[in-house]
Parts: structure tokens; C-alpha cells; sequence
């Protein structure tokens, strides 16, 4: 049976985890340099935890399951990197106790005028 993403995108919203909902805070309402994000968006077939699509970032807040799905996220970043998106992944402690150097590290690759295919992947401490 198929997976009705639009639905999972739902449940994902109303079962936020506590990093998700700290970063949301952050982002909704246009606060960070006047740019949209969305969360919980359908992009293929995958489900990202944020995204502008003005500056084409996708934001992810990795929980310890991704430690062990490595392979999953590098396919789904490659994916992703291919339609032309740039990939910040975050861990939630990193977001829990170290909200503003999380949200510096976005606003300088949103202030940055690399294109996407040029940029550097990883997590938040290695752009």
C-alpha cells in the first residue's frame, strides 16, 4: 500500500520533537532575513524537516536514529543535492544547546551567493 505522504507530512507537524519546535520558532513568520520556510514539506518522494525554497536550503534536525541510517541520508542528500537543493543537517543537542550558532550557520548559507551545486554539504559546524 502507498504511503500518503500529505498525511505523514500532518503527523510529522502535530509530533514535532522538542528541537524541531525550538528551530520552527526561529524560522516561522519570515524572522530569519525575511525568507519563507516551510516545514514538514513533501520534496519527491521524501518529507524535509525545513525548507526555503527562495534560497533552495533544506534543513534537517537529526535525531540518534540517523546515526545508524547513514547510507538513507547520504542517498536522500544526494537526491535532493540533484534537484538542486543545499542540505544542512543539524543534530537536535546541537540545536538544543546551541540555538543561535545553529541559526548563524543557516543565515550565512542563506546569505551566501554560492549556487547550490557549488556549496559545501554537511553538518551545521562544517559549512
Amino acid at each position: 500500500m502507498p504511503i500518503n505522504l500529505t498525511e505523514a507530512a500532518k503527523e510529522l507537524r502535530r509530533s514535532s520533537t522538542d528541537a524541531e519546535r525550538l528551530l520552527w520558532k526561529r524560522l516561522k513568520a519570515k524572522q530569519l532575513n525575511g525568507l519563507k520556510f516551510r516545514r514538514q514539506e513533501q520534496i519527491g518522494r521524501f518529507i524535509v524537516d525545513f525548507v526555503c525554497h527562495e534560497k533552495s536550503i533544506i534543513i534537517e534536525a537529526d535525531g540518534s536514529q540517523h546515526a545508524l541510517e547513514k547510507g538513507k541520508d547520504q542517498e536522500r542528500t544526494q537526491w535532493l543535492n540533484s534537484q538542486g537543493f543545499i542540505v544542512l543537517r543539524f543534530w537536535n543537542n546541537e540545536i538544543l544547546m546551541n540555538i543561535e550558532g545553529v541559526m548563524e550557520a543557516i543565515r550565512m548559507q542563506c546569505d551566501s551567493p554560492l549556487s547550490p551545486t557549488l556549496s559545501h554539504k554537511g553538518r551545521g559546524s562544517d559549512i
